[in-house]
């Protein structure tokens, strides 16, 4: 093949991969617009929305024991407006957010699975009134924390990305886990998440592209460690893109792990990379882990194929002890950012290689779970 005839096939496959994403994204969003009109409002107070909020969205099911310190933290981060979808909870997390007076909720009664593990509500929401806004998307046991976080609310930290020309920052899912066995919490209810699980995994960690998308696959950690270390290809996606100036023409494609247009896709790379990046500190091990697995069993909402965890979920109700000699004990933001876990923008860290593959089929099914 001559190298002119060469380029000319490059060309065509790259035009037939831009249209086929093209079309991907306009089916995700009609997705979206057919759920949005099965939403039943239970307080809508997004007329309150002013022009310059920054607005958070998650979806949302029996996490009544988690909201208080979610609205508490999302709150002190400077979150303006929450829009969240209720997936029928009876444990009274509804009851509980409608009493917010910065929270709008919607409920559904669909399955969780058929909406891609909410992403269709969520991005419903996110079409309607996310244009234009600073977004967080978040899962209610997803914690965000990021360089200088303490003393710089989202407003200053969006003010820098907006002056860099940056539209968003991705993070590491951190699992945080306890001392002892699953079922269990080195402090009692009440206490902050890092309280009672003050313990992670500093690694390692690795991390591919994965095409057409571009976007990127990052794995490890301690469910890898402990859960999958015979078949690490169907351990969890860790990286995620939570905070988005959102386009009404965006939208996510599996959890937050990946967007499109794929050009979103380049704002992390994972663990190493020196961009400004946060943690999502994720709060899946609490002691209700036990009894949430042992449920998963029988919903099977959480999976595309869930034959294929059942292993997963009854290892978790056996108990086991996560904790091992490489654990660490999570002091903050700056101790993450020394282990390479999170970016600040200013300082180089050395970066792992991103490894350029196709993504293994076992490793395409792990990646629909919402963690």
């Amino acid at each position: 093949m001559s190298t002119e005839s060469g380029q000319t096939t490059s060309r065509l496959r790259r035009a037939w991969t831009a249209y086929r994403l093209r079309w991907k994204r306009r089916e995700l969003l009609w997705r979206a617009i057919r759920a949005g009109r099965r939403l039943s409002p239970l307080s809508d107070r997004t007329a309150s929305i002013g022009k310059d909020d920054i607005l958070l969205f998650a979806a949302i099911r029996n996490e009544a024991a988690r909201l208080p310190e979610f609205l508490a933290h999302y709150r002190r981060l400077g979150v303006q407006h929450f829009l969240i979808v209720d997936n029928d909870s009876d444990d009274g997390s509804a009851e509980l957010l409608q009493k917010q007076p910065d929270l709008s909720l919607w409920r559904s009664r669909d399955s969780y699975r058929s909406t891609r593990f909410g992403m269709d509500w969520v991005g419903a929401l996110l079409l309607r009134h996310g244009h234009n806004h600073w977004c967080v998307t978040v899962d209610a046991d997803e914690l965000l924390i990021y360089p200088e976080w303490e003393r710089n609310d989202l407003s200053s930290l969006t003010a820098q990305l907006d002056r860099q020309g940056i539209d968003g920052m991705g993070a590491l899912m951190l699992d945080l886990y306890p001392r002892g066995p699953l079922g269990q919490a080195d402090a009692p209810e009440g206490a902050s998440l890092t309280e009672r699980l003050p313990w992670f995994d500093a690694g390692p960690y690795r991390s591919r592209i994965v095409e057409p998308k571009g976007n990127r696959i990052v794995q490890g950690g301690v469910r890898e460690r402990v859960f999958f270390a015979g078949d690490p290809d169907r351990a969890p996606t860790l990286n995620k893109l939570p905070l988005i100036r959102w386009h009404w023409r965006y939208v996510y494609v599996n959890s937050t792990h990946s967007l499109l247009p794929g050009r979103l896709n380049d704002l992390y790379d994972g663990p190493g990379d020196s961009r400004l990046s946060g943690v999502l500190m994720h709060s899946k091990f609490l002691p209700e882990i036990v009894e949430k697995s042992a449920e998963e069993l029988q919903r099977r909402q959480h999976f595309v194929e869930p034959e294929l965890f059942v292993d997963y979920h009854h290892a978790i109700t056996d108990t086991p002890t996560l904790w091992h000699s490489g654990s660490q004990r999570l002091t903050g933001w700056r101790q993450l950012v020394q282990l390479g876990l999170m970016g600040t923008g200013e300082v180089p860290l050395e970066k792992p290689p991103v490894q350029e593959t196709g993504l293994p089929l076992a490793a395409v099914k792990s990646i629909a779970e919402n963690e």
